[in-house]
């Protein structure tokens, strides 16, 4: 039935989507300020009744200017107690003009406590528009997608209610499991290896089974691969290293494990193996045989593979090379950027190289402000408090929030966004760099999030500044064809005074991690240290105020197995990050019982009184 559809007739009707969505891109980042304008203008007249925009006096009024004046930037916390009063049963009006028809939950790896950010309808809508856009995008690069289909590993994970009643699902679950992707019609540019049985299953170990089983199963058939975040790729093939092969077997007897015992799970598998394919067993068991690297695995499983689809910007870019390795090569497209409180924009450029990811935030999905940050030796510092005083008569005291148009080439600016679940001036949290323009649309590069810090005394090192670090100390281990497959990071303040510890899941050839010398991992952690910024520098050499930091090298699995403890406590797996800074004591304590050796900075990092 599906390949009836793709008439002459069906592939005009594409081609004609295919060019109305890019000429769309055309005109709106062409009318980018008049757009923003009316989306602000359309979110205060619908919501000018609700308490919130009341309390802050408001009223009515839909004009930019006032707005700007007298509604505060906030966070998070600021909400909080309003979304709490929504989440346990208040009906009224108190955010948004519309019903509140669920929450949207953050994954609650990387600032601790999960969020829950309201949604209304509409919001599914502005989602499949912007993913509706990706295809377009894509296809003036990559032609002929349409012949084949797409391995995405997806994952959805256990719904929650409020105690008022209302859903509490992730980002991704609750894309997956909306009429908008459970009933949509058939496109070849998105045709998928998973049946959606799979997709739903909330069991990790089926739904990652089965999926990879049906991927595998189609292999020939398969154009690009992909799942929600680099890491969540490099999970895929970490899973298939363990279990390649049960999915053999299962391959060419045309059987299903017995593990997988969700029955639609089973029946929607077994309609894709419609046979036994032995030569296609032995061709995988060959393929895993080959060496124990598993260099190339990605393309070798997948031939006619032309692309790795995974978000790869900010701390996601550290699997670049690990992905690279796996895959010969393969580019790798990132091109959708979305958070939980809102959908924001795409990558025009999805072949252009990870490390330059840029985004085109589409300014029909929110009002977007942007608070300028100073770059103070790496250091992300906000130049503005975090709740303005309402009316403030001192704008100097201030540095204003910027409007989409009028952003700065090379400016670093935190995301404020403005949407129509009723979020008003609201700090994302995503630090973001203006490093072009499509037409009137500034575009921007990720750098990494606002808060997720490491910190003894006065220092601050942020996520960005942390992955650039541990960037630059990774090349000492290149001469021992060593590389780092996962890191995270603690502040341990247990000894007086406290110091940086990092711990290090390493990948390695031939030689043993024993063969490095000692001397290679103390100049890692030399290196680290020279790469913070001065502040920290400072408190190390001068203040003595932070002790030598100190590098953990953990044995194989255990980054995996902190995941299944983080998935354990509620977090979603398909939304996964490994956590760059650890707060929590019982993740410390795990990673601490995997530790094989550790290492630390032998001397003091280069300071002098001329750093300012």
């Amino acid at each position: 039935m599906m390949n009836d559809y793709c008439t002459a007739e069906n592939t005009g009707i594409i081609d004609h989507k295919h060019k109305k969505a890019l000429q769309f891109i055309e005109d709106a980042t062409t009318r980018a300020d008049e757009i923003q304008k009316q989306v602000l203008s359309e979110i205060l007249s619908n919501s000018a009744h609700v308490e919130y925009l009341q309390r802050h006096g408001l009223g009515g009024n839909t004009d930019r200017e006032t707005f700007k004046k007298v509604i505060p930037v906030v966070t998070y916390e600021d909400l909080k107690p309003d979304i709490t009063r929504i989440a346990n049963g208040d009906i009224s009006p108190i955010l948004s003009g519309q019903p509140i028809l669920e929450f949207l939950s953050s994954s609650g790896t990387s600032g601790g406590e999960r969020k829950l950010i309201p949604t209304v309808e509409g919001e599914v809508e502005r989602g499949w528009f912007i993913r509706s856009l990706v295809m377009p995008v894509v296809n003036q690069y990559v032609p002929g997608l349409d012949k084949g289909k797409a391995m995405y590993l997806l994952f959805t994970k256990a719904e929650a209610k409020t105690p008022g009643g209302l859903l509490a699902r992730t980002f991704i679950t609750a894309h997956y499991k909306s009429s908008h992707f459970k009933e949509r019609a058939y496109d070849p540019y998105n045709n998928y290896t998973s049946p959606i049985e799979t997709i739903l299953c909330q069991d990790s170990y089926q739904s990652m089974y089965s999926q990879l089983l049906c991927g595998l199963y189609q292999n020939n058939q398969v154009l690009r691969v992909g799942a929600a975040f680099a890491s969540g790729f490099i999970q895929v093939i970490q899973f298939l290293k363990k279990h390649w092969t049960l999915l053999c077997n299962d391959i060419r007897t045309q059987t299903i494990d017995s593990q997988i015992i969700d029955p639609p799970v089973r029946e929607a598998v077994q309609k894709v193996l419609i046979k036994p394919n032995p030569e296609l067993a032995d061709f995988i068991e060959t393929e895993c045989n080959r060496d124990s690297s598993w260099k190339g695995i990605i393309s070798r499983l997948w031939p006619n593979a032309k692309y790795i689809d995974v978000i790869i910007t900010g701390t996601m870019s550290q699997y670049i090379p690990v992905l690279d390795y796996y895959s010969n090569g393969l580019p790798i497209v990132s091109i959708r950027y979305a958070c939980s409180e809102c959908y924001l924009g795409l990558n025009l450029n999805p072949l252009c190289k990870p490390k330059q990811v840029s985004y085109t935030l589409i300014p029909t999905m929110a009002y977007f402000e942007f608070l300028p940050v100073d770059r103070n030796d790496g250091v992300i510092a906000n130049s503005i408090s975090v709740s303005n005083s309402l009316n403030n008569q001192d704008q100097g005291k201030h540095q204003e929030l910027v409007d989409l148009i009028d952003v700065k080439l090379g400016q670093d600016y935190e995301l404020v966004v403005t949407t129509y679940a009723g979020l008003y001036r609201y700090r994302v949290g995503d630090v973001l760099r203006v490093t072009g323009f499509k037409n009137n649309a500034p575009q921007f590069k990720f750098k990494g999030r606002r808060g997720v810090v490491l910190s003894i005394d006065v220092d601050k090192t942020d996520e960005a500044e942390l992955q650039n670090a541990v960037e630059n100390s990774i090349k000492h281990l290149m001469p021992f064809d060593a590389s780092l497959e996962e890191y995270t990071s603690y502040a341990d303040i247990s000894t007086i005074p406290g110091h940086y510890v990092l711990y290090w899941e390493l990948r390695h050839g031939a030689d043993a991690i024993t063969s490095i010398p000692q001397s290679v991992f103390e100049e890692c952690c030399l290196t680290i240290e020279e790469s913070l910024n001065s502040v920290y520098r400072r408190a190390r050499v001068q203040e003595k105020t932070i002790a030598p930091l100190e590098i953990k090298i953990v044995e194989t699995e255990s980054f995996n197995m902190l995941m299944d403890y983080i998935i354990s406590r509620g977090a979603s797996v398909g939304q996964y990050k490994t956590p760059r800074c650890m707060t929590f004591a019982p993740m410390v304590e795990l990673l601490n019982s995997r530790v094989l050796s550790n290492y630390f900075s032998p001397k003091c990092p280069k300071w002098s009184h001329s750093h300012k």
